[in-house]
């Protein structure tokens, strides 16, 4: 595929630059839908984890976690690329408009124009991030299956994420683009290494899911100051509203966010104090004591191979 054929099928295709967010022809578009899908999610979740409360060994999932991590990985690339593209068009085509209300590139990203309507190539990728977000629930169902604590902050992790997606189509929020951006780019990378980890290969040496997690989060904290910047100096940005209701949606998971990271920190530095010195030798020595027999076997086997040799 050249660049040109992948440019017309990620942004001047007639269904991206004609798409236009409709209550009546965009499935998905409606507030009872989101409320509905939203509720049924935590119903579902609720009702399995509670449905396997008693069951000690996890369920088998097979490869489905590891394939879902890679389509995952694989359709934020896409999405990532699809909106970049689109964003370049629309930049192009409208130029001749920002050089008289002397906005920049930038500035656009950041802050959309009062009375912008959300139809045209942009919003036609926000839309298909809007579609993915309930992908996303799919791993709150495989931590249940395997056995893992379902935790508050996963489901309103989730169920906040949709939200604020839907609230970008339907309000025409400004910072749409750059959070597309940043979250794609962070969640390619993120849900490769969970396919990387899935199928075998060696993990990080530091958690490394989370701290991706942290850097998307700060630089969300930081476009919402740039936005309220513009938006104070510019004479007003399209979404405000939304926008406000998507900042305090932020900071909440971001709160909560390092309230877990704190709590799992402070868990791993008790489980080592709680070891006393007599005990951490006790220990030392038994793995001492393991590799030591771990290599003696290591060299049998190798002195029975040469012997067949």
């Amino acid at each position: 595929m050249t660049q040109q054929t992948l440019i017309y099928y990620l942004s001047e295709h007639p269904t991206i630059v004609k798409f236009r967010w409709s209550h009546t022809e965009s499935w998905g578009s409606t507030w009872s839908f989101l409320f509905t899908s939203i509720s049924a999610y935590l119903l579902l979740a609720l009702l399995l984890h509670l449905l396997l409360y008693y069951r000690r060994r996890p369920v088998p999932l097979g490869p489905i976690p590891a394939l879902h991590s890679l389509s995952m990985a694989l359709i934020s690339l896409t999405i990532f690329t699809g909106i970049l593209f689109s964003a370049a068009a629309e930049i192009r085509d409208t130029r001749w408009f920002w050089r008289r209300t002397k906005t920049t590139p930038f500035q656009w990203f950041l802050c959309f124009p009062l009375g912008t309507r959300p139809s045209g190539r942009v919003f036609f990728w926000s839309y298909i991030f809007y579609l993915t977000r309930f992908l996303h629930t799919f791993r709150t169902f495989f931590a249940i299956l395997r056995r893992r604590n379902l935790s508050f902050f996963r489901l309103f992790n989730h169920s906040i994420l949709i939200l604020m997606s839907f609230l970008w189509l339907e309000f025409s929020q400004s910072f749409q683009i750059l959070g597309i951006l940043l979250t794609t780019s962070i969640y390619s990378v993120v849900y490769g290494y969970r396919f990387w980890t899935a199928i075998g290969l060696r993990s990080a040496c530091f958690p490394f899911v989370i701290n991706c997690q942290m850097v998307l989060l700060a630089c969300n904290i930081v476009c919402h100051v740039g936005v309220l910047l513009l938006h104070l100096n510019k004479g007003g940005c399209n979404g405000i509203g939304a926008w406000g209701i998507n900042s305090v949606l932020n900071v909440a998971i971001l709160l909560l966010f390092l309230n877990f990271y704190v709590n799992s920190h402070l868990k791993q530095r008790r489980k080592k104090a709680a070891l006393s010195p007599d005990h951490r030798d006790d220990v030392d020595g038994k793995a001492n004591t393991v590799s030591a027999a771990r290599e003696t076997n290591r060299i049998g086997r190798s002195d029975y191979k040469d012997k067949n040799i």
